[in-house]
């Protein structure tokens, strides 16, 4: 039975195709997609076909931040049914390398990651996906909320790199959708204020409403003086970077307290960004990455379920898979935080 699935050719081409249906084997269960989230990765395989080292060299389904609807599930599977809603994590580790075996699968070097090429994505009616990996939505969380479990579980990841809870003062630099969602785990962990950095004013006001307790247009105001005002010259005790600009990266020692610590998960366009290393020293400072996420769906979805969390007010329009085009490119406005693509598109 043929399903409808939007494939990448090559930059900014989307070709509508059939491909058969899956069928689950063992440890799988076949998941109706209903909504998928639009990441900026997406948007950059569109643009470019292309990600550093990974290159989209045959068609390609985009699309990893996804929910849908359990149709079958394969033999062996019996925490799942054919009608429950589920949220997929779309990374499968190996299980088996030392990352693996150590706890940090999020580190795995042979993890298989939607809409990473080779591996296709979600734009698709239906994927066959490993179970333990498929979580169940609960009623209260639609699968909207539930495709945004992918940035959501991000921020989570990053919160707990950056060791954030109670009554900390935090900095996240960058407003788009992952420095919204680190905003929104770093407050359910405990800190007690939070501040915003970045040059859409639209952003910027929904970080606000979203609860930041101050922010900063750093395309008219200097980022250190503001910080050093709003903490009366003590710095943060956790930056975390979520912009991958030059400016925002270098900022990150001059802005955070002695002792403190400085998370980095946005992506830069060029590695050579200048860390001012005797600072690092002489504050000593904790300079950490975050890569991805790992053992973070059941806690998205337990603060989902509870309310701690709201995402979908992130979604600044949704449209159907039919117009895949039309949504990457409205996707790519400067005040366009999340797009949402709901199936099936026919």
């Amino acid at each position: 039975m043929p399903m409808h699935v939007v494939e990448l050719t090559e930059p900014r081409n989307f070709e509508h195709s059939k491909r058969p249906r899956p069928t689950p084997n063992s440890g799988e269960v076949l998941v109706q997609i209903r909504h998928v989230g639009i990441c900026g990765s997406d948007v950059h395989y569109f643009e470019h076909g292309r990600i550093g080292d990974y290159v989209v060299e045959s068609p390609l389904i985009l699309g990893h931040e996804s929910a849908g609807e359990v149709v079958e599930v394969g033999s062996g599977v019996d925490h799942l049914s054919p009608g429950d809603r589920v949220s997929l994590e779309p990374g499968i580790p190996c299980g088996e390398c030392a990352r693996c075996r150590a706890g940090t699968y999020n580190l795995c070097p042979d993890v298989v990651f939607m809409a990473t090429p080779p591996d296709d994505g979600a734009f698709a009616e239906f994927v066959s996906w490993d179970a333990d990996f498929a979580y169940r939505l609960p009623e209260p969380v639609s699968t909207r909320a539930g495709a945004l479990c992918e940035p959501l579980s991000v921020g989570i990841h990053a919160t707990r790199r950056g060791e954030i809870g109670l009554g900390d003062t935090v900095l996240v630099t960058g407003a788009g959708p992952i420095g919204m969602m680190v905003l929104k785990a770093a407050r359910a962990a405990g800190a007690s204020d939070v501040l915003v950095s970045d040059v859409v004013p639209s952003k910027l006001d929904r970080a606000r409403n979203a609860g930041a307790a101050t922010t900063v247009n750093v395309a008219d105001e200097d980022l250190t003086d503001a910080v050093a005002a709003f903490t009366d010259g003590e710095g943060v005790d956790v930056v975390v970077e979520a912009s991958g600009a030059a400016a925002a990266i270098a900022s990150t020692t001059e802005v955070v307290r002695r002792g403190g610590t400085i998370v980095c998960i946005g992506l830069s366009q060029n590695d050579d960004i200048p860390i001012a290393t005797n600072e690092l020293v002489d504050k000593e400072l904790d300079l950490r990455g975050s890569f991805r996420f790992r053992n973070t769906y059941h806690t998205a979805i337990s603060l989902l379920e509870q309310g701690a969390i709201e995402v979908e007010d992130i979604i600044d329009f949704e449209m159907s898979m039919r117009d895949l085009t039309a949504a990457f490119e409205r996707a790519q406005e400067p005040d366009v935080c999340k797009g949402m693509v709901e199936l099936p598109s026919e």
